[in-house]
Formats: C-alpha cells, sequence, structure tokens
C-alpha cells in the first residue's frame, strides 16, 4: 500500500462531493461538497484542494451501469477527469468504478438519522467516501493502484 494522501470525487451535475484520507490510507472522511454547475469555478475549488491536501492522487469516481457499460454520464465524468487532470498536473488522477455508492451512502445516512431533505447537502460528500473506502480497498488487497489512469494530454 503506497503511503499518502488521497483526495476522491463523485461528480454531479448538480453537485460534487469530496472526500480526503490519511496518509496511512485507513479512513476516508467528508471535506466538502463543491457546487457543479458552474464548472470553472468547481475546477478551480477542485485545484485550491488539491493545493491544500497534496495528495499523492485523486480518485474520481466512473459511474457504470450494474452490467458494467458505460453511458453518456460516464462519457462527461471522463471529460471531467481529463480536465482536472489536466489542471492538477502532476498529481495524477484515476477513474475507478462507482456503482451503487450513491445507494450506498443514502443508506448509511438514512440510517444514521440524516432527513433526505437535509441529506442532500451531504450525500454526494458520503459518496465520495465510499468511492474512496473502495479504491483504498482495493489497493491494500490487489497491491497495486485502483482503476485506470487518466493520461494528461499537455
Amino acid at each position: 500500500m503506497r503511503r499518502g494522501r488521497r483526495l476522491s470525487i463523485d461528480v454531479g451535475d448538480a453537485r460534487i462531493g469530496v472526500a480526503s484520507c490519511d496518509p496511512d490510507g485507513v479512513l476516508a472522511t467528508p471535506v466538502e461538497t463543491v457546487p457543479g454547475r458552474d464548472v470553472p469555478a468547481a475546477h478551480r475549488r477542485l485545484r485550491q484542494l488539491v493545493e491544500e491536501y497534496e495528495p499523492i492522487e485523486v480518485v474520481v469516481g466512473l459511474p457504470r451501469s450494474l452490467s458494467g457499460g458505460e453511458g453518456p454520464a460516464a462519457a462527461k465524468v471522463r471529460a471531467f477527469a481529463q480536465a482536472l487532470a489536466h489542471g492538477i498536473h502532476p498529481v495524477p488522477v484515476r477513474l475507478v468504478d462507482e456503482r451503487m455508492t450513491t445507494v450506498t451512502a443514502g443508506q448509511g445516512l438514512r440510517a444514521s438519522g440524516v432527513k433526505s431533505r437535509k441529506g442532500r447537502s451531504v450525500i454526494d460528500q458520503a459518496a465520495a467516501v465510499v468511492i474512496l473506502q473502495n479504491a483504498l480497498e482495493s489497493e491494500r488487497t490487489s497491491g497495486r493502484p485502483p482503476g485506470e489512469g487518466v493520461e494528461v494530454v499537455i
């Protein structure tokens, strides 16, 4: 397991959830929800978070269908991740499967007593936490970085 903090991002149309982990990669915690409708402003804020947290990589959740295919949402996230990778280079960006993370996050929030109306503001952060925990577990068990790397075209 590589040592170092990581950031994870759950990209949505309206909001972008962000989570981070400790340098040992043991525990993922929510960071903030970035407004997502203004994409340039969202990228600026994400670059600021990368500067602040100094991660060894940024993990971005890639939405796939239950059968593993990719649709328009995945294409949108790939484009977002490509632009992010260019903006935060040389910090690597990795795409990881995020199937069921929002569902898992929502169930966890409901189980802890968070009401759905109030939960909308934190569900994206919770989904980012689930994405990061899954990525950390994948690396721990396989010994390899999770998901697929995003190439930076300069």
